[in-house]
């Protein structure tokens, strides 16, 4: 926006970045990403975080093309890469380790990031992975960051969503056992997500008339009632209900015949009951660009789709395709909400 706070073709967003668990890939993809200088034509980035901890990556993996510029609140210098200091305390860097206190440094980086996304201060927030037994805290009593920001947002209802360029994949349940699952598919809680599916693929996709592929709970999709009542009961009386308000939403389909035959290519999203339905086959088929997003919060949201990674966390290996992704996802995701075309990205 511009300094009267209208929106122009120029605007470009402002994107934060947190480094997730310090001893994980986190600052490692975060760096390798914007390596690229070339990505400051299309957004401003300000990372989370710490000098220090930068600095010791930027020498350890000798990537001595990595600058950027330490700033303060929301003075952000546009065409480089910002850097917030969100504590003052030395940290000794063990890649590949899981250590307690690094668990504080990811809740500090988080924490800061998620403020100045509610306060307006950045357009986007992009996540990268914390070990979530140990960033456990007063503050953090979640499974996992997802939970956390819909907390503070304040939204009770929001959904996690996996994006690639040929997928889009919703949850109706997420971070649960899978034990509790199906005491948790609900026609309220399913008839929640699809219309924040519904919402999500209109505004941040601009999918004017979406179409929507609901997964079933059982086996078969219960085969008749003999694994399950769930689809019969619960589930396909609920997308009845859509389409008689003329939504196109279709199901429930038996998640392994689906995936293996290529129905997925012919719908907008797919909501699946819980959290391994929906992630297994997005990960077997879009591994190295998914990107994790919560619609429904107050701002926009994206993490790559992977984890800490500490097997391979300070070796240079760790591919920064998955977080570029989601930066990208993010960006795209603004201009969505503004209704602008950007020039494209090359």
């Amino acid at each position: 926006m511009d300094k009267n706070g209208k929106i122009s073709a120029d605007s470009k967003p402002v994107i934060g970045l947190t480094l997730g668990d310090l001893n994980g890939v986190g600052p490692e993809v975060v760096i390798k990403a914007l390596l690229d200088t070339r990505l400051l034509n299309y957004f401003t980035p300000v990372i989370y975080g710490a000098t220090r901890v930068l600095n010791y990556y930027k020498k350890h993996f000798e990537l001595n093309d990595f600058n950027y510029t330490q700033v303060k609140d929301e003075s952000f210098s546009p065409k480089k890469v910002n850097v917030i200091n969100c504590w003052e305390d030395h940290v000794e860097i063990n890649p590949g380790q899981a250590v307690a206190a690094n668990g504080i440094y990811a809740f500090k980086s988080l924490e800061k990031a998620t403020n100045d996304a509610l306060e307006g201060k950045i357009d986007a927030l992009v996540t990268a992975p914390i070990n979530k037994k140990l960033i456990q805290n007063e503050s953090f009593n979640f499974p996992g960051q997802t939970e956390y920001l819909a907390k503070k947002s304040g939204e009770s209802d929001s959904i996690m969503i996996l994006v690639s360029e040929t997928l889009r994949v919703g949850l109706v349940t997420t971070h649960v056992a899978l034990k509790d699952v199906a005491s948790l598919i609900t026609p309220e809680r399913v008839t929640l997500k699809i219309k924040l599916m519904l919402h999500s693929l209109k505004k941040d996709f601009s999918v004017v008339k979406p179409k929507i592929a609901v997964l079933s709970l059982n086996p078969h999709a219960g085969d008749e009632g003999l694994f399950g009542t769930e689809e019969a009961e619960i589930i396909k009386p609920v997308i009845d209900e859509f389409k008689n308000q003329g939504h196109l939403i279709y199901g429930p389909y038996p998640s392994d015949g689906f995936f293996g035959s290529n129905q997925y290519r012919n719908f907008d999203g797919i909501l699946a009951m819980y959290h391994d339905q929906g992630l297994t086959p997005f990960k077997t088929l879009s591994f190295d660009t998914g990107v994790n997003m919560t619609a429904g919060l107050k701002f926009i949201r994206t993490s790559p789709d992977h984890g800490t990674a500490y097997n391979i966390a300070g070796k240079n290996v760790a591919s920064e395709i998955s977080i570029r992704s989601a930066i990208f996802l993010a960006k795209d995701i603004y201009y969505s909400h503004l209704q602008l075309i950007p020039e494209k990205t090359t």
